[in-house]
């Protein structure tokens, strides 16, 4: 049984998550942290400078704004994650990596012949 579980798990890596599923963990872990802080929805929405009806939003549905979500990183200090969400490049190939190296210093991407 162990042996299947380890499969499963390695497998859960490789599923393709939606938008809904990927809001839904972001919002799960929101909800966690800021309960795991002992704040409640009141304080973090007068730290964020948002309103609560935003906090609520997100917790209960997964949506909110950009700007409301960064707002919300850095009221719970995670400043650093969501600046670096995008900060390190992801690769699946060699010849993604060697795209990515060429492209670097470039400002506007142009589309294929």
């Amino acid at each position: 049984m162990a042996d299947t579980d380890n499969m499963l798990s390695v497998l859960d890596n490789y599923t393709l998550e939606s938008i809904d599923d990927i809001a839904d963990k972001l919002r799960e872990d929101f909800r966690r942290r800021r309960i795991e802080k002992n704040l409640t929805r009141e304080e973090v929405a007068q730290a964020a400078n948002i309103a609560v009806s935003n906090i609520v939003r997100f917790e209960q549905k997964g949506l909110i704004s950009l700007k409301n979500m960064i707002a919300l990183a850095m009221a719970l200090d995670y400043t650093s994650e969501i600046k670096n969400l995008f900060a390190t490049p992801k690769y699946a190939t060699m010849e993604e990596l060697t795209q990515i190296r060429k492209n670097t210093n470039k400002k506007k991407a142009y589309k294929k012949p």
